[in-house]
């Protein structure tokens, strides 16, 4: 009876353990899930301003500053309704919407306060500058003629600038009476401020670029692409030091469309990099490749969720010409639109190194070749190589850039052509 007795006594002074080991682990999962919700709520506070832009648009509206085509439903009918917050600035706020029932997204410019003011009618003294051009007394005649010298600055010398300027004026002209109103003039103006709206502009008739619906100032509303990013899983930064990279990877990769899906997205987003490529207005370069820009909808169509990061090649041109430098970080426009600096004189070249191709081809290298099937994989994964390691520089631009793009294109379309996903 003793052995037995002193067995029973053992496992009853393991209890005590094991219950202060379960408690500590308790607390430890309530103390993260606790600091998970403060960041959480402390992020959302800081970059969702949904509210402030709502209130500086209709105050500027209904004080005459500025119109458009949404102002109406935003500030008197309440049919066009801001819901969820998914801004990753907070001077940049974008927000999925409804506009009489329809899936929209809203996107709105704020201001930063400035130090020390802390008054609330702080953000609309800022925001109120951006619509001091053109003043009264402008005539149209002058007004065409600022459009013209901005897009030429922005855009280069383009055969087509005009027929740009005229679709602008159209879309300033709210109320279709051929005449554009002060307003008006002012809220089209402080938009083209803004890459990605005269990006959308001037691909408007493209199918891969998100439809503009309405404008109201520097508030605009586009078409909601259904899937906003290639990877559906995105780790918060604050959590990114404990969720494992390779984990996050693999969960996307496992909750990733069927590979001729994949493939199919893929062609739209090699028809993209066509149309900003030497397109009607000019090139247009995309200054920070990410998958979470690029979007699919419900067929699995391309749609660039963002375009804030795409920029026209003489903006960066601009931008670079002239500048110090002491390295090739230096000459870096946007993230990852990056010049040579010359270190004889110490200033950047004006030539991007990486096109925008190369830049895609090294995002699809873990989106493509997983799952791909057998007999295509040695071929994808070569020309994805190539694709990677093409040049930026003027003297390689040209045939090798639409060479390596269309061989890419092809080899995709050929396997899923003829099938369910074509």
């Amino acid at each position: 009876m003793a052995p037995r007795q002193l067995k029973t006594c053992a496992q009853n002074s393991r209890l005590p353990a094991l219950k202060v080991k379960y408690l500590l682990l308790a607390w430890l999962g309530i103390l993260v899930a606790s600091w998970v919700l403060y960041m959480q709520y402390a992020s959302y506070s800081e970059l969702c301003r949904g509210h402030v832009c709502h209130m500086v648009i209709c105050d500027h509206y209904r004080r005459g500053i500025i119109s458009g085509s949404s102002c109406k439903a935003l500030c008197e009918e309440r049919s066009l309704t801001l819901q969820r917050c998914m801004s990753t600035s907070s001077t940049h706020q974008v927000y999925s919407g409804l506009w009489k029932d329809r899936p929209v997204v809203i996107k709105c410019g704020l201001e930063e306060p400035l130090k020390g003011d802390v008054a609330p009618d702080s953000v609309l003294r800022q925001e109120i500058t951006l619509f001091d051009k053109p003043t009264r007394g402008t005539s149209m005649d002058e007004f065409r003629e600022m459009l013209h010298s901005f897009l030429k600055s922005n855009l280069g010398e383009q055969p087509s600038l005009t027929t740009l300027v005229g679709r602008v004026i159209t879309l300033a002209d709210v109320n279709k009476d051929r005449k554009v109103s002060l307003a008006e003039a002012k809220s089209v103006w402080a938009l083209l401020q803004i890459s990605e709206f005269l990006l959308m502009v001037a691909l408007q008739e493209k199918e891969h670029t998100p439809k503009l619906l309405g404008f109201c100032g520097d508030l605009y509303v586009t078409e909601r692409v259904g899937h906003s990013s290639l990877y559906r899983l995105e780790v918060p930064s604050y959590l990114q030091a404990l969720v494992p990279k390779a984990l996050s990877s693999s969960l996307n990769q496992w909750l990733a469309p069927a590979w001729p899906r994949r493939a199919r997205i893929t062609i739209g987003l090699l028809e993209f990099i066509e149309e900003v490529f030497h397109g009607a207005y000019g090139s247009f370069l995309m200054c920070d490749a990410s998958l979470r820009h690029v979007g699919y909808n419900f067929r699995y169509d391309c749609k660039m969720a963002d375009l804030r990061s795409v920029a026209s090649e003489m903006a960066v041109r601009r931008f670079l010409r002239g500048r110090r430098c002491e390295t090739n970080a230096d000459c870096t426009f946007g993230r990852d639109c990056t010049a040579t600096c010359d270190r004889l004189v110490k200033q950047c070249n004006t030539e991007v190194v990486q096109p925008n191709l190369a830049k895609v081809c090294v995002m699809l290298q873990d989106y493509l070749v997983s799952g791909a099937p057998q007999d295509l994989r040695i071929d994808l994964e070569k020309q994805l190589r190539t694709c990677v390691t093409l040049s930026g520089l003027a003297s390689q631009m040209e045939v090798h850039h639409s060479l390596v793009l269309n061989n890419l294109k092809s080899l995709l379309w050929k396997t899923i052509s003829n099938t369910q996903y074509s």
